[in-house]
């Protein structure tokens, strides 16, 4: 390879090697030349350029392939725009004419195309310089386009766009010919080509203005057809398209407007023709979107998807000013989408219409607006629910019937409200406590609005309510008590209304369901609220048959809610829930038998809602209270469950004699039994295991089911590493929740609150928003399938042979789409029954079980359907790792040979070199190493079938995962494989990017397998070292975002295994491009190894990064005012910041980390961002001091934005102080003013949060450095020695600044960090002393603003771990001896005092609002206050005692002020704690007490005091955590006073009671 690293191309060496290896060698040499063509002396090219031009020509007659001719064409150009420009025409002239040729053939093909290749380079980049041939060469391109097959169509189009690209607005006369040819393409059976046209259709409407004017209706007609029957990418392209043609229409850039006499469209105009697509689909429309039919016709979905990313792009492009001036209207207008019939003619289609807008209203309010924005926003959302909701409540009380359309009316509102209370649920949790405003302005009354759609005469609108107030709740934890008592009062004063029971109920369990997410909980009493409200319900559900349904489901929906409280809650009611779920069910047989006779089909509805109900809550029980899980207890559960399992089968003969319409009820039962069952151990219920199996095998083979129901678990069965063949990784998009909806299998994506109520208390599953139940077939099929495989391996082979030979027997039976959606089920229960097998260690079975089975798995192996496929492969795979022999594992992999050696079609070739991958996965390289040389020789035969991409996928991705599991026993395979990979690279077109994913991970697996070995010498590994890397550059350069993933983490692996092989001067810059990639799979794989290459050279990744915002610095000037903190686009300048171009600034890669922190939403990637920031910290925070400082400081800074000064406005009596007060606030909050008209989007809380945390972390590391950070003097004077030394105390004044903005902040969270930053702060520099002022220290001029930053800490509505944490501040600082002024000590001293009084008076801050550990919490925190500046006072009154007494006096004139007013009598801090001491000996004492109680052994706990029996809960639960209470008592004798005793008491990490959740923890210390 080295031979290939010259200016002109080595003919000598290319031609003494062999045929196979030349395209790889004049690939190397191009790459090259790529780098060495900028960096050459100009007159070294001009002298060898004439050769060069001859060799770069001579290359294109010589068929290279896509990678070679791209780079090709790329040093062709930027030799001619480096050297002279003689020959360009005459070059130009020779590709036209290959262009021209008539020739047809396959062969011919590559030179055309590296022909047209080449024209684009060339006009890309001289653009107006080649002005004079365009007009020809445009002819000649479009001449050839309506002849040319898919890949020359996208080369040309790819072309045609670059010529745009290059001349701008001088290829005017040509716009409308290149508009009238490509737009016909939109539509192409080839993805790849409509992908292409999308863009060369984007580049024309830069500069054609018909684009946005006469022709826009025509442009949203196209892009709509173009959305039928596409694929991802192509909906990506499209949608960019349409939604940036509606945007430039709308706001057309200034220069076209000047240059041409423009109409421009209005903004209803856009949004009409954007709403229809969105409402009818591709084909057939009508002129005018406001005439749309009502009825007929489905929607495309696709095309439904695609427009829904449209509007989002649509209006990213205008940018996050322009969403804030026009919301109203723009929300008015999404809403409107979704109530129209068309979007909502089925209930499944209804969902799938609100997911969409949901998610145009969470791209661009959630990403694009600042936090005062957003709670703009969240007023209009709350006038548009409360303009709603006025509108149904008119319905709903017109008796009179004159409003015809009321019901229609209601149904749409519903799907209206639901979208907009999750958009303000999501926007409150997000803004946090910073969302307060929205409760404490009345004039919005946010909670008066969405507490009225808790009466809505839908379910599905009262949950969406119930879930907005759980946000809510979680968001501002001081309103979850008071929400769950409002709703508890309501829910009484309303048990007459059906619709308020279901409603507030809803709103209780939501509220319950968010306890959780807040950690200083809820008082203990309101558990005993919930089950007293609970078993009203119950017990009057049947005096009124109006609301029995919905007393029943309300009374089980709060138990089951109560449980996620936990233990410590539920152990005082579970004798009375196990009475309660035992009188649910019938207690015998005969009892059992007698209820069939009687009731009535309502009776019977309401009998089955109240078992699947307790069900339930049983089964919330089990998954919330495991330690109460007694074997006991777990039998008293078993006596209702076994009576459920019972009545199952009683069940269809019911349905039989009242109908049909008890189905869902019954399914609910059923789906609620599988739950718990799943989760209690199978040998409590394995009695019943012939009856259960019998329904689980119905449930999933559909035995009783017209529908063709699938289950929704086949793809988290299948391996994660198979998505490329199911399509999964669209899991991993930011489009995901749209995307869901266009899956194969039943239901996808369609999860919706109302499907399952008991969800609105559960927990979220990870990485989503707002929890989504599927529609309740699909449940229950998915609950049977899962409870199958955790109950399978518990049966006998006896019954597991029937139950497989029954499969085999249904899927015969079952005919056409039936068929598949049975073995689709089966597949999937019998995937969960072997996963099962192997997590329990079993094995399947003898000889005639393992046959049966192997049956069932080997047909689907040849099933049209690439899923199946996919299953049995993974099946076969599991059923090796199960069976574990040798001869059974040997057999299955003869069969694959054979197979593949004998079958031609695509599907047998498919299915069965998966097998042969997934037998290798399962059993590992030692249990197939005998079949290791033949599966290998097969694949990388099959992979060479140029003639089918879908072979190619299949086998390499089998070989991948071979490689993957063969590790060292592979390396004997390593150099064909490696050369057939580049070979494939080299000449496999880019548009089959499934291809190419799989080469990629098979180079990833290669560079495992050979691993440390990498770094070595010799010839052989320095060939495949060279490889790898030919390979990574080609994938890296590939169009497709998960192909450049793939080469991302195989760069990554290699960095990990060659470090100095891997050039991070090229690969950071291009790492930081793709930070600002539109795909999150991108996005993901750059910040994951920007992490691992911080580890190891953080220094080298900033200084490279930087170097690309030295690169772009110019090129971007006209953006330079976008913050480099914007979270997301603001402003014309930028809209493609994220999509095009990288916003590196002088901040550098940090500040882009910043960036990105607030933008992001995925968790994998937030994580990875901080440890990346983390580790570039630990490294650079010291040596770059100010740059780091300067960084937190701008993020921090955002605080002071929502003005500080409203929240230090309390607690000041005197009109000095309000004077000082009032300097020292308004010198922080006037930060950042003069920045107001930059257009960016400040910091949210989060990003301001990790600021905060790494300024901690900067003064840490700082201590460890070097002494003179902590030494005024010594920072000086090396300072003096070293201008560029930087210390920290240098930067004193901006660390007390920083710590003041966080403190005073309105998020908790912020305000603690803010606390524990000011308090590392005041001990790290309390001694330091300040050199102008001998005998005194350099913090003394801070002490007004240290005041500031506490005293909102002691405001009335403060929760108490801040309280407790800002006690812990003040003790330090008056326990520092910092303070040299008395009124300044008087001032901290009061706070202190004032909470002194609150403990006396026995109410905490949050008495009523939070768990009673939490009031304790905090008094025990003022009480380790006061005593640690009890014994910092004493300690200075006894030194002052034993020194000798010295006047006061000054004897120096100059300094006789100083002398007498800086220096604090000795005494003066004993005597602010003097009329205190009473109170506090005694609390000290009661607290000592206390300790003592809850570290009594537990057989004491007969011989406690009455009161401190009062809850042996908590005793109980507090002595198993005793150790995070630590007592030091100290005695100290008062002159003249009574001996006092006093308690230190500390705490190890939180100053929480143990555990203790409840009741009146410490008796003694509350009453004195």
């Amino acid at each position: 390879m080295e031979l290939a690293h010259s200016l002109l191309l080595n003919e000598e060496a290319l031609a003494q090697i062999t045929e196979a290896k030349r395209p790889v060698f004049i690939f190397e040499w191009l790459r090259f030349l790529d780098k060495v063509l900028v960096a050459a002396n100009k007159t070294d090219v001009k002298e060898k350029q004439k050769k060069l031009v001859e060799q770069l020509t001579g290359l294109i007659s010589s068929s290279p392939g896509p990678p070679t001719r791209k780079l090709l064409a790329k040093n062709l150009a930027a030799l001619y725009s480096i050297g002279d420009t003689f020959t360009v025409f005459q070059t130009l002239d020779k590709c036209n004419d290959i262009i021209r040729n008539k020739d047809d053939t396959a062969a011919y093909l590559p030179t055309k195309l590296a022909a047209v290749a080449c024209v684009g380079a060339f006009y890309e980049k001289m653009g107006r310089m080649l002005g004079s041939a365009f007009p020809e060469t445009v002819n000649n391109l479009l001449k050839s386009l309506k002849s040319a097959e898919s890949q020359g169509r996208s080369e040309i189009l790819m072309s045609l766009q670059k010529v745009l690209s290059g001349l701008g607005g001088a290829a005017a006369s040509s716009h409308r010919d290149i508009y009238k040819n490509a737009r016909s393409l939109l539509t192409d059976r080839s993805m790849a080509v409509r992908c292409a046209v999308a863009k060369c259709l984007l580049e024309l409407q830069n500069e054609a203005v018909f684009m946005w004017t006469a022709e826009l209706e025509n442009i949203a007609t196209l892009c709509f057809k173009a959305l039928e029957n596409s694929n991802y990418g192509v909906r990506v392209a499209v949608s960019k398209l349409l939604g940036t043609v509606m945007a430039t229409a709308l706001m057309p850039k200034q220069a076209t407007v000047m240059r041409q006499n423009v109409k421009r469209a209005t903004f209803d105009e856009v949004l009409e023709l954007m709403a229809t697509g969105f409402l009818r689909g591709g084909s057939g429309f009508l002129k005018s979107g406001g005439e749309m039919l009502k009825v007929g016709g489905s929607v495309n979905r696709e095309v439904r998807v695609g427009v829904t990313q449209a509007y989002v792009v649509f209006v990213t492009t205008l940018g996050g000013q322009w969403l804030e001036r026009s919301f109203a209207t723009f929300l008015s207008h999404v809403l409107d989408l979704v109530s129209h019939p068309r979007a909502t003619q089925t209930h499944v289609e209804a969902v799938y219409s609100r997911r969409c807008v949901s998610f145009i209203l969470r791209a661009t309010v959630g990403s694009l607006l600042g936090e005062k924005a957003q709670i703009a926003a969240a007023k209009e959302i709350c006038q548009a629910i409360g303009k709603q909701m006025k509108a149904v409540e008119a319905v709903v009380n017109d008796t009179s019937g004159e409003n015809k359309s009321g019901a229609a009316d209601i149904a749409a509102s519903q799907h209206v409200m639901v979208c907009a209370l999750q958009e303000l649920g999501s926007l409150v949790q997000s803004l946090n406590a910073t969302a307060s405003p929205l409760i404490q302005e009345a004039s919005i009354g946010l909670l008066e609005i969405v507490t009225s759609v808790l009466l809505h005469p839908s379910m599905a609108a009262r949950l969406a309510a119930a879930w907005c107030l759980r946000c809510v709740a979680v968001a501002l934890p001081f309103q979850l008590t008071p929400f769950l008592d409002r709703c508890a009062e309501r829910l009484n004063n309303l048990k007459t209304s059906p619709e308020a029971v279901s409603g507030y109920s809803f709103a209780m369990a939501a509220l319950l369901g968010g306890v959780h997410q807040c950690p200083l909980g809820i008082p203990h009493a309101k558990g005993k609220m919930v089950v007293s409200i609970a078993e009203d319900l119950l017990r009057t559900a049947a005096q009124n048959s109006r609301l029995s349904l919905q007393r029943t489901q309300a009374g089980w929906l709060l138990l089951g809610a109560l449980m996620t409280l936990g233990p410590s809650v539920v152990r005082y009611h579970l004798p009375k829930m196990l009475l309660l779920w035992r009188n649910v069910f019938p207690r015998s047989l005969k009892e059992l038998e007698a209820e069939k006779a009687r009731g009535d089909s309502f009776t019977w509805q309401v009998t089955l809602e109240g078992r699947a109900g307790a069900l339930c809550a049983m089964r919330s029980f089990v998954a919330h209270c495991p330690e109460l899980l007694t074997e006991d207890v777990i039998r008293k559960l078993m006596t209702p469950i076994e009576c459920a399992m019972t009545m199952m089968s009683h069940i269809p003969s019911v349905m039989k004699a009242h109908g049909a319409h008890l189905k869902a009820s019954a399914a609910m039962v059923r789906l609620r039994l599988y739950d718990i069952l799943a989760l209690l151990p199978p040998k409590t219920y394995e009695g019943s295991f012939n009856a259960l199996l019998r329904e689980l095998v119905a449930e999933f083979t559909l035995t009783d089911n017209s529908a063709n129901t699938t289950t929704s678990l086949l793809r988290s069965l299948c391996h994660y590493d198979d998505s490329v063949l199911l399509g999964s990784w669209l899991q991993e998009t930011d489009h995901k929740s749209i995307e869901d909806q266009l899956q194969p299998n039943s239901a996808s994506g369609s999860g919706a609150l109302e499907h399952d109520p008991s969800s609105i208390y559960l927990r979220i599953p990870a990485g989503e928003a707002v929890p989504g139940p599927l529609p309740l077939g699909v449940s229950v099929i998915d609950a049977s399938v899962a409870l199958f495989g955790v109950v399978f391996p518990h049966v006998s082979y006896k019954h597991r042979l029937q139950m497989l030979d029954h499969f085999a027997e249904c899927v015969k039976q079952a005919k056409g789409v039936r068929q598949q959606a049975v073995q689709l089920n089966i597949f999937t229960a019998v995937l969960s029954a072997l996963k099962g097998l192997a997590e329990n260690k079993s094995t399947l079975g003898p000889e005639e079980v393992r046959k049966s089975a192997l049956t069932l798995v080997m047909g689907p192996l040849d099933n049209p359907n690439p899923i199946l496929r996919c299953a049995a492969g993974e099946a076969l795979g599991r059923m090796a790792q199960v069976v574990g022999e040798a001869t059974f594992i040997a057999r299955m992999a003869q069969y694959s040979f054979d197979k593949l050696k004998s079958a031609r079609d695509v599907v047998s070739r498919t299915g069965h070199s998966l097998a042969l991958g997934c037998l290798h996965r399962y059993v590992g390289g030692i249990g197939s190493g005998q079949h290791l040389k033949t599966s290998v020789s097969i694949l990388l035969a099959l992979a060479q079938d140029g003639t089918s991409p879908e072979v190619q996928t299949w086998s390499l991705h089998s070989l991948a995962l071979i490689v993957d599991s063969s590790g060292p026993m592979y390396r004997g395979y390593v150099e064909p494989t490696l050369s057939l990979v580049l070979t494939l690279l080299l000449t496999v077109p880019p548009s089959h990017t499934e291809v190419h994913q799989c080469l990629g991970r098979c180079l990833g697996a290669i560079i495992t397998t050979v691993g440390p070995e990498l770094q070595g010498n010799g010839a052989t590994t320095s060939t495949i070292r060279s490889s790898c890397l030919v390979g990574c550059a080609i994938t890296q350069d590939h169009s497709d975002s998960l192909v450049q993933a793939a080469a991302i983490s195989c760069l990554q692996q290699l960095h990990m295994f060659a470090p100095r092989h891997v050039n991070l001067s090229s690969l950071v810059p291009s790492l930081c491009v793709h930070l600002c990639s539109s795909h999150l799979l991108l996005r993901r794989a750059a910040v994951a190894c920007l992490r691992q290459l911080a580890q190891r050279e953080a220094a080298e990744v900033c200084e490279y990064a930087m170097s690309l915002a030295k690169n772009t610095g110019d090129k971007e000037s006209s953006s330079a005012n976008v913050s480099p903190f914007a979270p997301g686009v603001s402003s014309r300048t930028d809209i493609h910041c994220r999509h095009q171009g990288v916003n590196i600034t002088e901040t550098g890669l940090e500040g882009l980390l910043f960036g990105m922190l607030d933008r992001e939403t995925d968790r994998k990637l937030c994580s990875d961002i901080h440890d990346t920031l983390g580790h570039m910290l630990s490294s650079l925070a010291v040596e770059k001091l100010s740059h780091w400082l300067m960084l937190c400081k701008d993020v921090l800074a955002a605080s002071s934005d929502m003005s500080t000064a409203t929240l230090l406005s309390s607690g000041k009596d005197e009109e000095a102080e309000k004077k000082d007060e009032m300097d020292d606030d308004t010198m922080f909050t006037t930060l950042g003013e003069e920045d107001k008209s930059k257009p960016f989007v400040a910091p949210r809380w989060a990003t301001r949060v990790f600021a905060a945390d790494c300024l901690c972390r900067i003064i840490n590391l700082c201590e460890n450095a070097d002494q003179a950070h902590f030494d005024l003097a010594l920072a000086r004077s090396a300072k003096l020695r070293n201008p560029t030394n930087d210390l920290l105390v240098l930067h004193l004044s901006d660390l007390i600044r920083m710590a003041f903005m966080a403190a005073t902040d309105h998020s908790n969270q912020l305000r603690m960090a803010g606390l524990q930053a000011l308090e590392d702060i005041i001990k790290k520099f309390a001694s330091v002393p300040e050199p102008e002022f001998p005998g005194h220290v350099i913090l003394e001029q801070y002490q007004a603003n240290v005041g500031a930053a506490l005293r909102p800490a002691f405001s009335q509505d403060t929760p108490s771990d801040i309280i407790a944490k800002a006690c812990q501040v003040c003790s330090t600082w008056i326990g520092s001896g910092v303070v040299s002024d008395l009124n300044d000590l008087r001032r901290v001293h009061n706070l202190l005092v004032s909470s002194l009084d609150k403990v006396q008076a026995g109410k905490g801050s949050s008495s009523q609002l939070y768990r009673e550990s939490a009031t304790t919490m905090e008094k025990l925190a003022v009480l380790k206050a006061w005593a640690e500046v009890y014994v910092v006072a004493m300690n200075i009154k006894k030194e002052a005692e034993s020194k000798p007494k010295r006047a006061i006096k000054n004897t120096d004139d100059d300094d006789d002020d100083c002398g007498t007013i800086d220096e604090l009598p000795p005494d003066s801090l004993i005597t602010l704690v003097q009329p205190e001491l009473p109170t506090l000996s005694r609390l000290w004492l009661a607290a000592l007490k206390d300790y003592a109680l809850l570290t009594l052994p537990a057989e004491f706990s007969s011989q406690l005091p009455p009161d401190a029996r009062s809850d042996e809960e908590v005793l109980s639960v507090s002595r198993g955590n005793n150790r995070r209470w630590r007592g030091i008592a100290e005695e100290e004798r008062n002159r003249g006073k009574k001996q006092s005793s006093l308690v230190v008491i500390e705490r190890e990490d939180d100053r929480v009671l143990g555990a203790t959740g409840n009741n009146e923890e410490v008796n003694s210390v509350t009453t004195g």
